[in-house]
């Protein structure tokens, strides 16, 4: 499952899915869920500001960026929900895999990566909060290759 000008880290892990069974598909989430890292207070303090929330998200996720000297933006994230293992695990794999990475690669990643992850039974109220959550590190990236010299 490759998609054209994403980036090359992303299109790895979706070539590796792409071959999973639906339980081990489970369990690589939940192992990138246990690698999840949280925003550090350098970036954001609790509480967060709500125009950082992930709209659609039930699992509370927020999303923050920094810009990188090489024109590139550094991803950070907060899950709320103790419960929260897919929106864990999905930003765990975007800083993962999309930090560091062109502006441009990062705008052409489309929504259907979501169930090229989790798989096409995921619920529609997950999916979206998960797509929400792609759309707010878009929404960054977007604005980062709107600014002069971006």
């Amino acid at each position: 499952m490759t998609h054209e000008g994403i980036p090359g880290a992303l299109n790895e892990l979706l070539d590796e899915f792409s071959f999973l069974e639906r339980g081990e598909r489970v369990d690589y989430l939940i192992e990138y869920a246990d690698q999840f890292v949280n925003v550090p207070e350098r970036v954001a303090t609790r509480p967060y500001p709500e125009e950082r929330r992930v709209k659609r998200c039930e699992s509370q996720a927020y999303v923050w960026a920094e810009n990188n000297d090489e024109g590139t933006q550094k991803y950070w994230f907060a899950v709320e929900n103790p419960q929260g293992i897919s929106a864990k695990s999905f930003c765990a794999i975007l800083d993962d895999t999309v930090s560091g990475a062109s502006l441009d690669e990062v705008l052409r990643i489309p929504g259907d990566v979501v169930f090229d992850i989790f798989g096409k039974e995921i619920s529609m109220g997950k999916g979206e909060g998960l797509l929400g959550i792609l759309t707010s590190v878009q929404m960054f990236a977007r604005e980062a290759a709107a600014r002069p010299g971006g």
